[in-house]
């Protein structure tokens, strides 16, 4: 009998999971049981995940890096990496903003609903931390984000994925620094990085061995810890705005991948479905980072000297989903607490959005942060922002797992391109958990 495709054995897990939350939520010990005995599980998957992000950082960019000989060639790689990046980001914005502007999904919201998502969430920790998260933010100066970007304490930055920034400015200062002291002096130093990558990489395959059994730990969890049924029914076409930006998205991502790289764009979303669906069921570009890394390299074919850059810092900075969401959340709220937007707020939209997305974390919730950076911008009543957030707090969560699928497969669209424009873009080499398993059993 032929074994499923990863991709089939993770998207049954994340249909079982569902199902089996829904059966939990009829029952009235179903949400405890499902908290005290089934999500530990899916915990426990993410922090795995979590726990070699940094080290596969690490070890690919310098690898990546110190098997280029010549940092002119790196140089190329980032600034092509950096435009493309802000060029989808901007797309993104705008498809997120035509649509809201064309469907108006905040006129159908009624005064009764309004009232009752202020009620229910206006004091909600959740929302009253993402204001104070963002006032922080917003309190920074202008470069506060290059400022961030330079560790103090290299070990100290390792030690959090927040600020995996840092680690990947390290990660390039090692690199470049070992490229200029010589092959022969940096052989021993490239030697073990290559060799950690290489270990790394195949405790992505053994944690991926457990994929299917954690999301349906993750989705379980997710279906019997969601709110109020009416809640988000009443939510369902600013809902339905965002999800269909997103899925226009892909669908841009598609015939770039198709006309730039001349690579089936069928074929591509195939081979990247396992990290768009662990992006899904985690809600974070960083937690899926080395599944990303795996996918793209050994599956599609890029180059670990592209693959090493632009996935960790396109994991950082590039959250071309989220953007998306910004532009149609920050118009839903103005359509419906009757807060005229000019073109000129709407360009500020665009702006804001784009810069606010370089400086957030790469983890569940950051958009909800990034917007209220962007509403402020445009000088939202600050008395209305937790009203606001409360209007779309009920959907957040769902919303957030599917514009993740985007952050990751932009991420793999911007890589596939970068590659090919420099010659990096060959044939996948697939490994899996097993290959030397006769060897040592």
């Amino acid at each position: 009998m032929r074994k499923l495709e990863l991709h089939w054995q993770i998207l049954i897990g994340m249909l079982l999971g569902i199902l089996f939350g829904f059966l939990m939520t009829q029952v009235t010990w179903g949400k405890d049981f499902v908290g005290d005995w089934i999500q530990p599980f899916g915990t426990i998957f993410v922090k795995l995940l979590k726990l070699i992000a940094i080290p596969l950082i690490l070890a690919s960019l310098i690898k990546g890096i110190s098997d280029l000989k010549d940092i002119s060639k790196f140089r190329n790689i980032g600034v092509r990496t950096i435009i493309i990046y802000i060029a989808t980001t901007v797309v993104a914005i705008t498809i997120g903003l035509v649509l809201v502007n064309i469907i108006k999904p905040g006129e159908g919201i009624s005064e009764e609903t309004i009232t009752k998502l202020t009620d229910t969430y206006a004091s909600d920790s959740g929302v009253t931390s993402k204001m104070e998260e963002a006032s922080r933010q917003k309190g920074a100066g202008p470069l506060k984000f290059l400022e961030d970007m330079v560790p103090d304490n290299a070990l100290a930055a390792m030690t959090d994925n927040s600020l995996m920034l840092q680690v990947i400015f390290f990660a390039i200062f090692l690199g470049i620094s070992m490229l200029l002291i010589g092959e022969k002096d940096a052989k021993p130093l490239k030697k073990f990085f290559d060799s950690l990558n290489d270990v790394v990489l195949k405790m992505v395959d053994l944690i991926m061995l457990s994929a299917p059994y954690a999301v349906f730990a993750l989705l379980a969890g997710v279906v019997v810890s969601s709110s109020n049924p009416e809640l988000l029914l009443a939510l369902l076409k600013y809902a339905g705005v965002v999800v269909l930006g997103l899925a226009l998205m892909i669908v841009f991502y598609s015939i770039v991948v198709s006309t730039f790289t001349r690579y089936n764009p069928l074929t591509f979303l195939s081979k990247m479905s396992p990290a768009q669906l662990l992006a899904f069921s985690t809600s974070s570009s960083a937690a899926t980072l080395p599944v990303t890394m795996e996918r793209v390299e050994e599956h599609i074919g890029v180059d670990k000297e592209v693959s090493s850059f632009v996935l960790p810092v396109g994991a950082t900075i590039n959250m071309d989903g989220t953007s998306l969401y910004q532009g149609v959340a920050a118009v839903f709220i103005a359509q419906a607490l009757a807060f005229d937007l000019t073109l000129a707020n709407q360009l500020t939209i665009v702006l804001t959005a784009l810069l606010a997305s370089i400086g957030s974390a790469a983890v569940p919730g950051a958009g909800m942060v990034m917007l209220v950076i962007v509403l402020e911008s445009i000088g939202f009543p600050q008395d209305k922002l937790a009203i606001g957030l409360a209007l779309i707090f009920a959907v957040d969560r769902p919303l957030d797992m599917c514009r993740t699928v985007v952050n990751v497969t932009g991420d793999a669209t911007v890589a596939m391109m970068v590659a090919k424009s420099v010659g990096k873009l060959g044939k996948p080499k697939v490994k899996n958990w097993d290959d030397n398993y006769d060897k040592v059993k």
